[in-house]
């Protein structure tokens, strides 16, 4: 399986962004989708996960209500929905998946910027 990102760039403080994560490959059904950010110099930072039917998602403190994971299984894809952007919200973000009630990661996505300006 190949996640393959899209989306990401520069924005505004206050702006939104949207980013995708789409499989090819393989499918999606069934795994847990999660979204992790890094900055350079800091460790990796979970930002979120969302369940394999879709039904329910978790998120960071430092993101709640604020970013919103979805899925769609006819695209295969997931989504990372950035709304209220941050200066700190600025990082290298990663999709990742995970079969249910494992706690590795089997495959991860290439990454992509999010750029977010005061």
């Amino acid at each position: 399986v190949q996640l393959v990102q899209t989306g990401g760039g520069l924005v505004q403080a206050g702006g939104s962004l949207r980013l995708s994560c789409a499989a090819s490959g393989g499918t999606l059904s069934g795994y847990v989708m999660a979204w992790f950010r890094r900055v350079p110099g800091k460790e990796r930072e979970f930002v979120g996960d969302i369940n394999g039917s879709g039904s329910s998602a978790y998120y960071a403190e430092s993101v709640k209500g604020r970013f919103t994971i979805s899925r769609d299984a006819a695209k295969n894809t997931v989504y990372l929905q950035m709304n209220s952007l941050k200066p700190e919200d600025t990082a290298l973000y990663y999709c990742a998946m995970r079969r249910l009630g494992l706690r590795s990661y089997d495959y991860w996505g290439q990454g992509t910027q999010v750029t977010v300006s005061s």
